[in-house]
C-alpha cells in the first residue's frame, strides 16, 4: 500500500512539472493468457468440389467414441453412436447391400441392421484385438485377430463355428495393437493383408499359404487389389504397384503442400480413375480443434490434382476423424466375395 501511494505521488509531481509519460510506458499487470499466434491454414480457404454433396457415402473413423454416418444429397441420412463408455475404435466398417452394417471395433466385430439392432456380435478374446472384418455372402465373416499368435479366421455367424483359420506372422507377437488394420479379399478369392508392423503387404490363399508379397519401404496401413491386377498400398503415401512390384503411380502429401496431413489410412481407386484418400486425425490425445483440423478426405486425379476435399468438422455436421469412406454413388454389394471355395 505504501508503494502504491508513493508511485501516485511521483506521477502527480511529474504532471505538475508539465510532463506526462506516454501510455506505453505505464505497466499494467497481465490479467489473462498470452494471445496465441493464428493457426497456420490446414487447407485452402476455398475447397474444390461440392462438399458433402460431391458423393453419397458411408463414413466411419477411429475415434474415442464409435460413430458411423450415411450421407446422401449433402445431408446425413443415418447415424450411429456407440453406447456411452463403449470400448474400442472403429477401424473397419462396410454398408452391405441389405442395409446392414458390419464393423470391427478393436475388441470385437458386430453386425447391425439399419435400425441399429445387433444381429450378430463376436467379442475378441482377452489379449487380442480385431481391427478388420469382411462379410462373405450372407452368413460368414472373415476377420483378422491380432494376438499371440495372430490369426485369420472365417466364422459362420449362424452358429459361431469357425469355418477355417490359420496363423499369420507378425514382428512382435506381444505388441498386439500394431499387427494389422485392414485386410481385403480379392476378386480371385485370395486375402490381401497389410502387415503394419512388418511393413509389407502379403497375399494369402484360403489355406494360409503366402503367394505374393511386397515391402514398399514406408509405413503401411492398408492395401487393395485393383481390377487391373495392380495393388494400391496406403500408409505414409499411396502407391500403385504392378504384380512384379514396380511403381505405376504414387501420391505423397508433398504433392499438395497447401493441405495438411495427419495420417493416411485407406485409399480407394474410383471408376473414373481418381483416387479417394482419407486423412485421419488423432482424437485420442484430446478434443480436436475443429477450427484448425485438416480436411478428412481428398479425391485426387491421376495427375495429382485435388478435385474434391471433404471438410465436415462443424456446421452442418461434424463427421469426426475419417478411416472408412465407402462411396454409394452406384450399387453396392461388398459381401459378394469368396475366399477360395468359401462362399
Amino acid at each position: 500500500m505504501v508503494r502504491n501511494i508513493a508511485g501516485a505521488a511521483i506521477i502527480l509531481a511529474v504532471a505538475a512539472a508539465g510532463f506526462m509519460p506516454p501510455a506505453q510506458a505505464q505497466v499494467t499487470p497481465a490479467t489473462g493468457p498470452a494471445t496465441k499466434p493464428p493457426a497456420k491454414p490446414t487447407a485452402p480457404a476455398e475447397l474444390p468440389g461440392k462438399g458433402l454433396a460431391q458423393h453419397e457415402f458411408f463414413y466411419a473413423g477411429e475415434s474415442p467414441t464409435q460413430n458411423m454416418y450415411i450421407v446422401k444429397s449433402g445431408k446425413v441420412t443415418w447415424e450411429y453412436h456407440g453406447a456411452a463408455g463403449a470400448k474400442g475404435e472403429i477401424s473397419d466398417a462396410a454398408l452391405l447391400s441389405t442395409g446392414n452394417i458390419l464393423f470391427a471395433h478393436q475388441f470385437g466385430v458386430t453386425l447391425i441392421d439399419a435400425d441399429k439392432k445387433v444381429l450378430w456380435n463376436h467379442d475378441a478374446p482377452a489379449k487380442t484385438e480385431i481391427h478388420t472384418a469382411q462379410m462373405i455372402g450372407k452368413d460368414k465373416v472373415l476377420f483378422v485377430q491380432n494376438g499371440a499368435p495372430a490369426k485369420v479366421i472365417v466364422m459362420n455367424i449362424t452358429d459361431d463355428k469357425v469355418v477355417t483359420e490359420f496363423e499369420v506372422p507378425v514382428k512382435n507377437p506381444n505388441t498386439v495393437h500394431g499387427h494389422f488394420r485392414e485386410g481385403r479379399l480379392t476378386d480371385a478369392g485370395t486375402l490381401l493383408l497389410a502387415h503394419m508392423d512388418l511393413g509389407k503387404v502379403a497375399e494369402y490363399d484360403s489355406k494360409g499359404k503366402e503367394i505374393w508379397a511386397n515391402s514398399p519401404g514406408f509405413n503401411i496401413w492398408s492395401a487393395r487389389r485393383l481390377p487391373n491386377g495392380n495393388t494400391l498400398i496406403c500408409g505414409a503415401k499411396v502407391r500403385e504397384i504392378d504384380p512384379q512390384g514396380a511403381k505405376v503411380w504414387e501420391f505423397s502429401p508433398a504433392d499438395v503442400p497447401e493441405y495438411k496431413f495427419d495420417s493416411l489410412q485407406t485409399a480407394t481407386r474410383l471408376a473414373n480413375g481418381n483416387t479417394l484418400i482419407n486423412n485421419w486425425v488423432n482424437a485420442f490425445g484430446g478434443k480436436v480443434d475443429v477450427n484448425a483440423a485438416p480436411v478428412q478426405a481428398l479425391e485426387i486425379s491421376p495427375d495429382k490434382k485435388v478435385v474434391w476435399a471433404l471438410r465436415a468438422w462443424g456446421d452442418p455436421v461434424n463427421l469426426g476423424p475419417s478411416t472408412i469412406i465407402q462411396l454409394l454413388d452406384g450399387p453396392i454389394a461388398p459381401e459378394t466375395a469368396h475366399f477360395g471355395d468359401i462362399k
